[in-house]
């Protein structure tokens, strides 16, 4: 190499080099003020701020629209969701043709659903909603999923806690359902594998992984992002949600019209002409 072309080298080469530093070095103050409420408090720390953060609320209320992928097919649809907190979950959803085509009614111990587009109707319980979806979730699941919140009634005292691309990260290899909270013996078998992502900012979850330890081929993940301010409390209007099974299932929601703590009703009148599908 001549003279010339190594003093070229260099002079493209050290600035270069010094902002690769530059910029390292400037990630690293923000990283050492993330790590340092985690070695001072713990994961205790990270948890208290997630609970403090979460969504509070008695009912709630809201339209949303959703694309939903099965298997390479794709569907669109909207609908409006209701909740009584730890009682109900009602939904509403219309294809675009702006006529309602499924109800469905969620409680804690079953599942109902009116299909107008053929005139059926179901009423069961978890397990046609876990063999639908491939997945094993219970009421309490449903509901935080659904609203960006961390699972209720599970254990809370063993997570870790780290910095993971610029978010906080909770993490737990066993968390168990209350025994107060266990309906049946399906419940005690749930010991569920869960990492949490919290934004660094506002400690709303910004991502969140599950799955079961005896099923490890299956997995729920959700993302949730565009915080804006309800009711003086931040919610994601859009979540995402993919199911990691045989069959990939995969739902991106946006939601609008939010209503926080409005008593709300829950009609679910099933027509005399519709019959039971077993």
């Amino acid at each position: 190499m001549t003279m010339i072309h190594l003093k070229t080298c260099v002079r493209f080469f050290i600035p270069g080099f010094l902002l690769i530093l530059f910029l390292f070095e400037s990630c690293s103050p923000t990283r050492k003020v993330m790590v340092a409420p985690i070695r001072e408090e713990g994961a205790d720390y990270l948890f208290s701020k997630l609970k403090e953060k979460e969504l509070k609320f008695n009912w709630f209320s809201a339209r949303f629209s959703a694309e939903y992928t099965n298997n390479g097919k794709n569907n669109s649809f909207s609908g409006q969701i209701r909740i009584r907190k730890d009682s109900l979950i009602w939904i509403s959803l219309t294809p675009m043709l702006g006529i309602e085509a499924v109800r469905v009614m969620i409680s804690q111990d079953s599942v109902k659903l009116i299909n107008r587009l053929n005139n059926t109707y179901f009423i069961g319980d978890y397990e046609y909603v876990n063999r639908f979806l491939n997945t094993n979730i219970d009421y309490d699941i449903l509901q935080a999923i659904m609203l960006g919140n961390d699972l209720q009634f599970y254990e809370n005292g063993k997570f870790r806690a780290s910095v993971d691309r610029g978010d906080y990260k909770l993490s737990t290899s066993a968390r168990h359902k209350l025994k107060k909270y266990v309906h049946n013996n399906q419940d005690t078998l749930k010991i569920f594998i869960q990492n949490i992502w919290l934004d660094p900012q506002n400690f709303k979850i910004t991502h969140a992984e599950v799955k079961e330890i005896r099923r490890d081929n299956i997995k729920l993940e959700s993302n949730y992002g565009t915080f804006e301010m309800v009711s003086g409390q931040l919610f994601p209007k859009e979540m995402n949600y993919i199911i990691w099974a045989e069959n990939t299932i995969k739902v991106q929601t946006s939601f609008s019209r939010i209503v926080i703590d409005l008593p709300q009703q829950f009609p679910f009148k099933i027509p005399a002409s519709y019959e039971l599908v077993k």
